[in-house]
């Protein structure tokens, strides 16, 4: 009568430690999430001061201006990882367009306050791209261990389910906007 009862204390506690790990994991990917959001609305929120700083210099160029602003609303509303790469692909192909007007506008490369800006966005352009670093590892991680024995068992009964990487498509897509500090 004890052995029975001491095997089924052992296989309970070991279904706590695995559901426990599980559980860790989860929300280190959750909290990776959240990381991203934080630095993608940093860039969002820097966005409108650049296009109205360069509105200034090339009040012609509505165009491209309008192309910036409304990638910025998409990635904006964007919610999944892979609805939040396409729309981030967008918003970085219309940053590059904008910096792209610097080099045709010498006055506004000159400016203070776009120089600024630039270093801004740079700086947020590498905390992003940490951020997609650590959750993309930590995703692996949990993916990795849902799907692995004795964990896979676990995570089908409590309903753990793989989550989706934050990646870019292809190379040309992978380069962050062009910024020269000239």
């Amino acid at each position: 009568m004890v052995i029975p009862f001491a095997v089924l204390v052992v296989v309970a506690l070991a279904v706590v430690v695995l559901y426990n790990s599980l559980v860790r994991l989860r929300v280190l990917v959750d909290n990776a999430w959240a990381d991203i959001d934080v630095q993608l609305k940093r860039r969002h929120d820097l966005i409108p001061n650049l296009v109205e700083t360069v509105k200034g210099y090339a009040a012609h160029e509505r165009g491209t201006l309008s192309d910036v602003v409304d990638a910025r609303s998409k990635a904006m509303s964007a919610q999944t990882p892979d609805a939040k790469g396409d729309a981030e692909r967008g918003l970085s192909a219309a940053l590059g367009k904008l910096f792209a007007l610097a080099e045709a506008y010498p006055q506004l490369r000159a400016a203070e306050n776009f120089s600024q800006l630039q270093g801004s966005l740079a700086q947020i352009e590498e905390a992003v791209q940490s951020a997609r670093r650590y959750y993309n590892a930590v995703v692996r991680d949990f993916n990795t261990k849902i799907a692995q024995v004795p964990w896979n068992l676990l995570a089908g009964i409590f309903g753990f389910r793989s989550r989706e990487f934050f990646q870019v498509a292809d190379d040309a897509e992978r380069a962050v906007p062009s910024v020269k500090f000239n």
